[in-house]
């Protein structure tokens, strides 16, 4: 057929007849490829063909065929894009999701640290209501300014030196080697935000450590060498001891454990006051001259107490607050034994002596209760709260026993019996890690699996503990001691006795704390 005679026959009937069976015999071999199609490619291809198909000639169906090719890849394409599209939906919200939980978590550890942190603080109130309360009223503006220039001398110095010394890159096991002026602090990050937080809550314990002291030399000191005192133990003294279990230093990789301070703290502070003490000597007519030992009450027991109270309730800070986490729920159970040990602490105290003297005396009892919450601070987050219990009522037994032998028997001079309470009740709270850990309380609060001489650990922990308080009881007592001794060599350490007689208030402040009371003594 030629080609004009082809043109012919596809303008009649008969021709468009000859046309599809030469396509239909032609593509035969397609395996029938409209009945090939799925449905949806069906739908597709009569859309772009329409019902002239039977009329298409064999050129065109060919353009046709490639649609419907073009259809099934645009399907594809379409599928994948629809896979990628919900991909990228799901996949980024899932990890906004996680961002956004730690961002939260890291958001209420930073608020419960800085409280916790705020808590501690004031402490500072309660240690300058105690140590008034328990010394003469002459004395009473001198505490108050030892009480209120140690944090603040403190804080420059941690500041400056004692944070990097105490948290820095570890060297040797032995100290930190960077973080000087809070440097590592970074505004633009959340860890570097971090950092502030974990400063202020690091610098008020720096600050307990120190204003510990204030106590044991109360009533005698010259208020230029505290200053002085108080800038040492806050920029070398404490950190270096609080690196080698804090920072990563060598005890804490033997597994010493002290999760809130009984040793850092306040082993350090009393360790210090007993040094200090010594430096000193008595105050004038503490002794006489047969060895006698004269009682020197103080003035207002009422503000003791409520020292006291200040500091029991700062202590829900300063043992809970020592998670820095605020999603750590353990940290319900660390402010139970707190609770209870001071209060056994306090009851102990008491029924002691009262049984030794005959009455319930009232500034012992007070020191009871301190000593309770010294002595579990180390054990909080690792302790049930029955042995919370057994712990703060041998503290409160422990105090009373301390306090006479230190002032009677080692002719010591303590008015507050800070070298008892946080000395050596520091240390018993120490060692009690190694006798009544528990590691299902341990592994809750992130302390570790430890267990104590009476729950199935043997004595590994017990040791580790003890060379952890004779070291830092070696430490601390050296260095304060040059220090005092460096002190009273220069600046002088020590009040003329002329001063002593009539109190720090007029002689070292010019002013009294009771104005128009004669309060000061002529012996």
């Amino acid at each position: 057929m030629s080609n004009t005679e082809e043109g012919k026959h596809w303008k009649t009937h008969d021709g468009k007849a000859a046309i599809r069976t030469v396509i239909a015999k032609e593509h035969r071999d397609r395996s029938n490829l409209i009945g090939n199609v799925g449905d949806v490619d069906r739908d597709c291809f009569a859309r772009t063909c329409g019902p002239s198909l039977t009329m298409t000639p064999h050129w065109k169906f060919v353009i046709l065929e490639r649609k419907v090719t073009m259809c099934r890849r645009t399907k594809t394409i379409m599928l994948m894009l629809t896979i990628v599209m919900l991909t990228l939906a799901f996949v980024p919200a899932a990890a906004f999701a996680d961002e956004a939980v730690e961002a939260t978590n890291r958001a209420i550890d930073t608020v419960w640290t800085l409280v916790a942190a705020f808590l501690v603080f004031f402490m500072q109130a309660g240690f300058a209501m105690v140590e008034t309360g328990f010394t003469r009223a002459k004395n009473a503006s001198n505490i108050m300014m030892k009480n209120l220039m140690d944090f603040s001398v403190g804080s420059i110095a941690f500041w400056a030196i004692g944070f990097g010394l105490m948290f820095g890159a570890d060297s040797l096991g032995l100290f930190g080697t960077n973080g000087f002026f809070l440097n590592t602090g970074n505004p633009s990050t959340g860890d570097g935000l971090w950092q502030f937080a974990f400063w202020i809550f690091q610098v008020v314990f720096a600050a307990t450590a120190a204003t510990i002291v204030s106590g044991a030399m109360a009533e005698r000191t010259k208020f230029v060498g505290y200053l002085m005192y108080s800038a040492v133990i806050s920029a070398l003294i404490y950190p270096i001891a609080g690196h080698w279990i804090w920072g990563g230093g060598w005890l804490s990789q033997r597994g010493f454990v002290d999760f809130a301070g009984s040793t850092v703290v306040h082993s350090i502070g009393g360790w210090s006051a007993l040094a200090g003490a010594i430096a000193l000597g008595p105050r004038v007519g503490k002794y006489g001259p047969n060895g006698t030992v004269k009682a020197i009450p103080g003035h207002n027991i009422s503000l003791a107490a409520l020292g006291v109270f200040i500091l029991w309730f700062g202590w829900f800070g300063f043992n809970p607050g020592s998670t820095t986490k605020g999603t750590n729920l353990s940290i319900a159970i660390i402010a139970t034994t707190t609770n209870l040990a001071a209060a056994a602490g306090a009851i102990s105290a008491m029924i002691t002596i009262w049984v030794r003297h005959g009455k319930p005396d009232t500034s012992m009892t007070l020191n009871g209760a301190l000593a309770g919450l010294v002595a579990i601070t180390a054990p909080c987050a690792c302790v049930s709260p029955a042995s919370a219990v057994i712990i703060g009522a041998i503290a409160g037994m422990l105090v009373v026993v301390s306090v006479e032998f230190i002032d009677r028997t080692l002719k010591i001079d303590d008015p507050v019996g800070a070298i008892s309470v946080h000395g050596v009740c520091g240390a018993f709270g120490t060692l009690s890690v190694g006798l009544f850990a528990q590691a299902n309380y341990g592994e809750a609060s992130g302390v570790g699996a430890v267990n104590g001489l009476f729950f199935g650990g043997g004595l590994a922990q017990f040791w580790v503990q003890l060379t952890g308080v004779v070291s830092v009881f070696i430490w601390t007592f050296a260095a304060a001691g040059i220090l005092f001794l460096v002190l009273r060599k220069t600046v002088g350490l020590r009040v003329t006795r002329e001063e002593e007689l009539r109190g720090l208030d007029i002689g070292e402040h010019g002013m009294e704390a009771y104005s128009g009371f004669q309060i000061f003594a002529t012996e």
